[in-house]
């Protein structure tokens, strides 16, 4: 496992070993005690999630005000791009965004952990993602980070207007958050 620094010291890009034949690729996508010794953690997860989305779909930028999650997000089919926001209040790097493409043929994760908005954009013509969380779906403390908030300046590629859920739509700002 190869841990790659992300700009955020606590947002962690992941590339496994990959072992490859004539027969395919065999790959640990988590062992706790290698994450624990390599990232220097150890989650509790407790919840696995799965999305099929087309290209140009925007999720995001999600997060929980009660039961915040940490994500291990790998992508099993396609290439997105991932983006965490730091909306910890006490953090020297509040505000400030992080943004890696991941995809199916590399097999890298993004660990993101409780206290950031997250959000993907699908870069291929459809992309599946997988991603671990370390606490439960909790819909009453669900929020959306205004996905172009502009005193945050995500870049994301984009080529045209993403397609957005009506909740993704409406997120707030980071001021008023």
């Amino acid at each position: 496992m190869l841990i790659i620094d992300t700009g955020i010291p606590d947002v962690i890009k992941i590339t496994p070993k990959v072992f490859k034949d004539d027969r395919g690729f065999f790959l640990e996508s988590f062992n706790q005690k290698v994450f624990a010794e390599k990232v220097g953690i150890t989650p509790n997860f407790v919840q696995d999630n799965h999305s099929r989305s087309q290209q140009n779909v925007l999720r995001g930028l999600h997060y929980q005000i009660i039961q915040p999650q940490g994500k291990l997000v790998g992508v099993v089919v396609g290439s997105i791009f991932d983006v965490a926001v730091d909306i910890r209040k006490s953090s020297p790097t509040f505000g400030k965004w992080v943004g890696c493409q991941l995809n199916a043929e590399e097999h890298e994760q993004i660990w993101i952990p409780p206290g950031f908005a997250h959000g993907f954009l699908v870069l291929s013509d459809v992309a599946e993602v997988i991603y671990k969380t370390t606490d439960y779906y909790c819909p009453q403390g669900e929020r959306t980070l205004l996905w172009d908030d502009p005193d945050i300046g995500i870049r994301w590629p984009l080529s045209s207007p993403p397609i957005l859920s009506s909740k993704d739509q409406i997120g707030k700002s980071l001021k008023e958050i």
